[in-house]
């Protein structure tokens, strides 16, 4: 597990060294591409932990695995819906153009 996570921060660091100049030369976009990955990755998580949720609640109560699923899904819905209107306004914002 450590070594992934380990894994992750050299890869954005790397990509954070690397996006520098291309960012100074194209003039933005940067700042809204790390906010658009932080909601991926924090609905990604968010969805996860619903999971994790659902499936123990299922496990302690297996005559209501229907109306849990339901729950779970519509609530993973919303989770998606903010998810898809973070990741269009952090890519749509440009900080430093005109």
């Amino acid at each position: 597990m450590f070594s992934v996570i380990k894994t992750a921060v050299y890869s954005l660091g790397l990509l954070a060294v690397l996006a520098a100049p291309a960012a100074a030369a194209d003039g933005g976009g940067v700042p809204g591409a790390i906010g658009a990955g932080l909601a991926v990755l924090g609905a990604g998580i968010g969805i996860g932990l619903l999971a994790k949720g659902a499936v123990e609640a299922i496990a302690r109560q297996p005559e209501a695995a229907g109306t849990i699923q339901i729950n779970m899904i519509i609530a993973a819905v919303f989770i998606e819906g903010a998810t898809l209107f973070a990741i269009i306004v952090g890519l749509l914002q440009n900080p430093f153009g005109g």
